[in-house]
């Protein structure tokens, strides 16, 4: 639905969000498109990917969704019609609303740094004006980058007390950098950080409304040589847990690469006590990153009704590759200790096939989408949301697995009753014919209804770029029995299929999907985001070219996007779907 900036910006927040608290439930099975406002072509404004989902556990038919979104990017027919680069100081987190449980979803424009109008010939130079991603970055001096993350937590009052009755807190956190390169002019130290956006009236901020949102916050801890990434949110949102409103952010630090055969690479977990204004960064794992020991990255963070957090990463062995496993951190007193991290699954990243151009590891075929992340694990805790009660503080796990072989990657799945310390047998989920590519999981907050969302291809690996492709998203739906067990696995959904050669690169070497699925469960329904191709068109000329670059053959040239492919290639969509209980 639309909201109307004037028919909602009057109303205070707190009866704002009582009126949408009871408003009827109306749920929308199916491919239900979330990224609405964003163009099917030129490309790369038609390109979405990486999406992410958070619920308001205390207005649970209140959904927010991110996504990497190059609605403000440049067209590639401006200057060069053969490169499409990502125009600089152009942001990409983009923003997405749902007021009736995911059935429908809006998406504002705010006015910042935007090249939406460079559709050439002339080169690009970006204005001030309208877009399509998050706000205040421009004048904060910062770009946002994407790799979007949200939660929702309580709102402190004036002396700092959590509580649901003061509203509710929007947290997006995603990557960032300095808008400009100039030492003196810049907002932190590094190539690039990890942001916080907030906002206390999701109804203002998503008619539009700019100063709804508050300026972003550096969390991560940087140095000159500090590259964060793969930053994952979490707001503690169970008011029976002793450090209810505390927000964590975990990510990946990429340090200085001048140390030979070795980088410094730890996952660090920042923390905030006062509703994201300041934060502090502990360090959880060890920073050696070579290969002896591996590296580590793809976290994941929650939190259980009594306040413990739980971080779990993947641990890439690269001494023997494709082998690793999942570890888990623990903090039990709000994040100002951390347990050692410990091993407590075993995992295959699947990366049979390393594509020569790109550098990276690919499924569905020569030039295909990367999936170097794939095998990160996505968890998520029973913890009673919002009040704590009635959380068993089951664990979940899944992920994307390559341990059965090459055209035979899994979906993988295994849970937890006793707060991690041993787990069931990972057991394969997906649909017979499936390829697993991301995975995420969602439980309802008691812990009696368990959601999995993946991207899967159901094509075999491609040898050549010419024939089709095959891209699907998949809502499954288990019943939790007794032990924790989860019964009756069910097929809730199953998207129209999408070639993935219609994605691409800005550089259009490859593919394109990202790292992400999404996925949150309430107790009568869930909501689902997944990369789609569907509406994306194939370019026989581009795979011509990505072809002879894995051959050599130079003879064939560079194609311009907008002359010689179909208008809609590149339209990588985010969906997503709205799913009652079916065993109520």
């Amino acid at each position: 639905m639309r909201i109307s900036r004037r028919s909602w910006l009057g109303i205070p927040v707190y009866v704002t969000a009582m009126l949408l608290a009871i408003a009827p439930l109306t749920l929308a099975a199916g491919d239900t498109l979330v990224t609405v406002a964003s163009p099917t072509t030129p490309f790369s404004q038609n390109k979405q990917n990486e999406p992410a989902i958070a619920v308001d556990a205390n207005h649970p038919t209140i959904l927010a969704a991110g996504a990497n979104d190059e609605i403000d990017m440049e067209a590639c027919n401006a200057g060069n019609p053969t490169t499409c680069p990502f125009t600089a100081g152009i942001g990409v987190s983009g923003i997405y609303f749902s007021f009736d449980s995911g059935a429908t979803w809006v998406q504002p424009t705010y006015t910042g740094l935007t090249a939406r109008n460079c559709l050439g010939p002339a080169a690009c130079v970006p204005t001030v004006g309208p877009i399509g991603t998050l706000p205040k970055y421009f004048e904060s001096g910062l770009v946002s980058d994407g790799d979007p993350a949200l939660s929702f937590g309580p709102v402190p009052d004036a002396s700092g007390h959590f509580s649901w009755a003061n509203g509710s807190r929007l947290y997006y956190a995603n990557l960032t950098a300095n808008l400009s390169a100039v030492r003196g002019e810049t907002a932190f130290k590094g190539a690039e950080a990890v942001a916080v956006s907030r906002t206390d009236n999701v109804a203002a901020a998503a008619a539009g409304n700019g100063n709804a949102w508050m300026a972003p916050v550096v969390v991560s801890r940087q140095s000159s040589t500090t590259f964060s990434d793969k930053e994952q949110i979490w707001a503690d949102n169970a008011a029976s847990s002793p450090f209810f409103g505390r927000v964590y952010v975990c990510n990946a630090a990429f340090e200085s690469n001048s140390h030979g055969n070795s980088f410094p690479l730890p996952v660090r977990v920042s923390i905030s006590r006062d509703g994201g204004d300041t934060w502090q960064t502990r360090q959880i794992t060890p920073a050696a990153a070579n290969f002896q020991h591996g590296n580590r990255s793809g976290c994941t963070i929650r939190t259980d009704s009594h306040g413990v957090v739980y971080v779990m990463m993947a641990h890439f062995q690269i001494g023997t590759p494709g082998h690793g496993t999942h570890e888990l951190v623990k903090s039990f007193d709000g994040g100002q200790t951390w347990t050692q991290p410990r091993a407590v699954q075993l995992m295959n990243d699947g990366c049979f096939n390393v594509d020569p151009v790109i550098g990276r590891c690919v499924e569905d075929g020569i030039a295909g989408a990367r999936m170097d992340l794939a095998a990160s694990p996505s968890i998520d805790i029973a913890n009673g949301a919002p009040t704590g009660a009635g959380a068993t503080n089951e664990i979940v796990d899944t992920w994307a697995d390559g341990s059965p072989g090459l055209n035979h990657e899994a979906v993988m799945f295994s849970y937890s009753t006793n707060g991690g310390s041993s787990w069931s047998a990972p057991a394969q989920i997906q649909t017979a014919g499936d390829r697993g590519y991301y995975a995420a999981a969602a439980l309802s907050p008691t812990g009696t209804d368990l959601y999995v969302v993946y991207n899967a291809f159901t094509t075999p690996y491609r040898t050549n770029t010419t024939d089709p492709r095959v891209l699907v998203g998949v809502v499954k739906h288990a019943d939790i029995g007794a032990g924790g067990t989860p019964t009756g696995w069910a097929e809730l959904h199953r998207s129209a299929p999408g070639d993935p050669r219609g994605s691409s690169q800005n550089g259009l070497t490859a593919e394109f999907l990202g790292d992400y699925v999404y996925a949150v469960a309430t107790s009568g329904y869930a909501a689902a985001v997944w990369n789609d191709t569907h509406n994306a068109a194939d370019c026989p000329a581009l795979d011509a070219w990505r072809m002879a670059l894995r051959t050599g053959d130079t003879s064939v040239p560079r194609p311009a996007p907008q002359v010689d492919c179909p208008a809609t290639f590149g339209n990588s969509d985010i969906l997503g779907g709205s799913f009652p209980d079916p065993t109520p």
